[in-house]
């Protein structure tokens, strides 16, 4: 089996043992040990929480450089909806788009177009009422993976169509092969991304084999170019763009809102989602007919790999998806073409992944299970993370898969030191 790739990763150097990381990871992935932390490859879902807290930017993102752009004899560029936030909403967007044209692109798709797709797809969803509810949107891949570890019961509750990143790719790549009769390795799709979940969901997708992107280039690392050739930028060029309510996708909200659903609950922060998730899995939510969980603060607008304040960025994503100028609709035969063509929905079933094997054998773990709550009765409880571990309980469980000891609290540690001084030391 190919060893699963994450886009967040650690910079050892950079590392400074100070526990922020520790103390933010929703999932628990992060261990600090020696003074470095540890990233347990097996719970991490690429939320990028441990990249905005870390005041040392020893967490990063594994993101595609421009440079690949060589690797293809036509290249195009996925924009974001999260972009418009970058930049003031009195700013010349065709002026961006032929930005990113001139860093070597020869076809630029809007992300908000495939927004305003799926916004049909939903409503019709809606209508059909065939899904449990709350429909749980399929947008961000880190709560998708949040799902898949901690709430599989979920699962099905989730709308089984694709996001609009990938849906813009591959309505961008097909029509490019068919109007330059291009074969699909001769063309590259490259996503402008402001999230490592992203990174990592090109190149191990959710509930379809293979994704149509070769890959995403982060935000910040281009932004300063953007900005630059925007500057210079002709004002006679026009590009094709979403809706203002496809716009609106890049915010918490902004999906319900194109939808026109006024039963929903939409949440940003990924603790915050992890909260409501729990509710949902205890079935008191049945009566919401949408849930929109978005893992940044405020959506898409918050990804780690923005450049903006992300208040700033979702007040001008707010403003612009409530413009009521002329856009481009959506056809339904277009829809239905998309349909037919499987550019829309997934195709492969998703399933729970484990985190927590504690044995092979059901007896070893039902017996490691219950090592692990004696050890927990007899530590603090407080949660400091002072051990390396983020709670009193996933130290006990490292302790008992062999990864930590007793000690490493440093209440159990100073009650043996004032044991043994107490008994002089014998």
């Amino acid at each position: 089996m190919n060893k699963y790739f994450h886009s967040v990763v650690l910079d050892e150097e950079k590392c400074n043992g100070c526990t922020n990381c520790l103390k933010r990871c929703p999932i628990e992935a992060i261990r600090v040990k020696n003074k470095k932390a540890i990233i347990i490859e097996e719970r991490c879902i690429d939320c990028g929480e441990c990249i905005r807290v870390c005041p040392y930017h020893a967490q990063k993102s594994i993101t595609s450089s421009i440079e690949m752009l060589k690797d293809f004899e036509f290249n195009i560029a996925i924009f974001p909806m999260s972009l418009y936030g970058q930049f003031s909403v009195d700013t010349n967007m065709d002026k961006v788009f032929q930005a990113i044209m001139d860093l070597g692109f020869d076809y630029i798709y809007d992300e908000a177009r495939a927004a305003d797709i799926v916004t049909e797809v939903l409503k019709n969803m809606l209508k059909e009422d065939k899904l449990p509810r709350p429909i749980i949107s399929s947008l961000c891949p880190a709560i998708l993976r949040l799902i898949q570890v901690r709430f599989p019961s979920l699962i099905d509750n989730i709308a089984r169509v694709e996001s609009p990143m990938e849906i813009a790719a591959r309505v961008a790549k097909n029509e490019i092969m068919k109007r330059n009769n291009l074969s699909s390795d001769k063309v590259g799709v490259f996503f402008i991304t402001q999230c490592p979940a992203k990174v990592t969901s090109i190149v191990n997708p959710i509930g379809i084999k293979e994704s149509y992107l070769d890959g995403a280039i982060s935000i910040e690392s281009i932004y300063g170019d953007i900005v630059k050739k925007a500057n210079q930028a002709k004002d006679d060029v026009k590009f094709s763009k979403g809706s203002p309510e496809g716009i609106g996708w890049a915010r918490v909200g902004g999906q319900s809102y194109a939808i026109g659903v006024d039963n929903y609950l939409a949440v940003d922060g990924i603790e915050n989602v992890i909260k409501v998730l729990e509710e949902i899995e205890l079935g008191k939510l049945n009566n919401v007919d949408f849930f929109e969980g978005l893992a940044c603060i405020g959506g898409c607008v918050g990804g780690p790999l923005n450049v903006e304040n992300p208040f700033i960025a979702k007040s001008r994503i707010r403003k612009l998806s409530q413009n009521k100028g002329s856009s481009e609709k959506i056809s339904k035969e277009y829809i239905d073409d998309l349909y037919n063509e499987g550019s829309i929905w997934w195709t492969e079933k998703i399933y729970p992944k484990s985190i927590m094997t504690l044995d092979s054998n059901i007896r070893k773990a039902m017996e490691k299970i219950e090592r692990i709550k004696e050890i927990a009765k007899i530590l603090p409880g407080l949660d400091c993370g002072s051990c390396g571990s983020p709670t009193c309980n996933a130290l006990a469980e490292d302790i008992v898969q062999g990864h930590g000891k007793i000690y490493d609290c440093i209440f159990k540690l100073r009650e043996n030191f004032y044991k043994d001084f107490s008994d002089g030391g014998k």
